[in-house]
């Protein structure tokens, strides 16, 4: 996880507000999950009278934290295990934490065949593609890099919504965020060296994971805005129809494990129960508290913690051009989401001149 609206989802990586969490969920991790999809229900909801006294700065930081370490989390478990592995992993453990709050609050899963039919589609594109895609990408590029092309997804999804979307109408701020987001990415990969020293395969795949998540918010747009089921129950159906997807094509590209070692398992554990699952209620507690645009703002600080994560912990290399990249990534990303305020209108004419 990031980062529309519609009916709540369960999406990691990114909170980010499609363009949304997102970004974040970041993977928006700002990621799992996190809600890409659950910012997009709740975009337009008002906090609560009084939740900003209650001690919301704690769960903000630990929910930054989980996603940035997101991350991380995947480095190290495609260190044991396959990426597919890990992903149905990290999508089965997030299922198990959610059905487990399903099953405590006594709430049910969706019955209609058309909702489960489009979240199938939405688990596709918010869970299982983006989540196989970064572990893929994790491969060949750095924790860190991975964290940056996570903070694309609303840049992606502005892109997106002007053409999917006709309540979304570009302003010139908002293109201009787009443009310097943009930007960024080109100086986060180094183009005046001709991308010397990055992967482009991983990177294109990490830039891929971030463009389906904004697919997957404005499918769930869509499709899902009238949908009258509780943000749990409805991420619970999306992460078990993730798994479902998974558990089918895994061994078709994989074969089992000869070993389960201890750290990577924990990582893929931890990917999943906290960053998936975990991640997802603390967000959603967020947004219902303070709002969905204070709660978005964990987007910015994803790339930031997987940066830091990635170079204290497992030792990445960090040029220069990489977080005056990410900088500039971010301030694209902010101003995409930058709304024109309400004209106020004008004072009525008092004409003072005498027949």
């Amino acid at each position: 996880m990031s980062t529309a609206t519609g009916a709540p989802t369960a999406s990691a990586d990114t909170t980010n507000p499609p363009a949304t969490t997102a970004c974040a969920a970041a993977d928006k991790d700002t990621a799992t999950t996190a809600a890409a999809s659950l910012r997009a229900t709740t975009e337009t909801a008002a906090p609560k009278a009084g939740g900003r006294a209650h001690g919301w700065q704690l769960r903000f930081a630990v929910l930054s934290l989980v996603w940035g370490f997101s991350f991380l989390f995947i480095k190290v478990g495609t260190q044991g295990f396959a990426p597919l592995q890990v992903t149905l992993g990290r999508v089965g453990f997030g299922a198990l934490v959610l059905l487990a709050v399903l099953a405590v609050k006594r709430e049910r899963l969706p019955r209609s065949a058309r909702t489960w039919a489009h979240l199938t589609v939405a688990a596709f594109f918010l869970n299982a593609l983006p989540f196989s895609l970064f572990a893929y990408a994790e491969l060949t590029i750095p924790s860190t890099l991975a964290g940056i092309c996570n903070a694309t997804s609303p840049l992606w999804g502005m892109a997106l919504s002007v053409v999917a979307l006709s309540e979304d109408r570009p302003t010139r701020r908002r293109v201009a965020g787009l443009g310097l987001g943009f930007l960024g990415v080109l100086t986060v990969l180094g183009a005046w060296q001709g991308f010397a020293g990055t992967d482009l395969t991983g990177t294109m795949m990490a830039l891929g994971a971030s463009l389906s998540y904004a697919v997957g918010w404005i499918y769930v747009r869509r499709t899902l805005a009238g949908v009258q089921h509780s943000h749990l129950s409805m991420s619970s159906a999306q992460l078990l129809l993730a798994t479902a997807q998974l558990a089918v094509v895994t061994p078709l590209f994989t074969t089992a494990p000869a070993s389960y070692p201890l750290i990577p398992l924990l990582a893929v554990f931890a990917l999943g129960a906290l960053g998936t699952g975990l991640a997802f209620l603390i967000q959603y507690g967020l947004v219902a508290e303070i709002g969905p645009t204070t709660a978005q703002m964990v987007t910015y600080f994803i790339p930031v913690i997987a940066t830091a994560a990635g170079v204290a912990l497992l030792h990445e290399q960090l040029s220069w051009n990489t977080p005056v990249g990410a900088l500039i990534v971010l301030t694209g990303a902010a101003l995409t989401q930058s709304r024109p305020r309400p004209r106020r209108p004008a004072p009525p004419r008092t004409d003072t001149t005498s027949a």
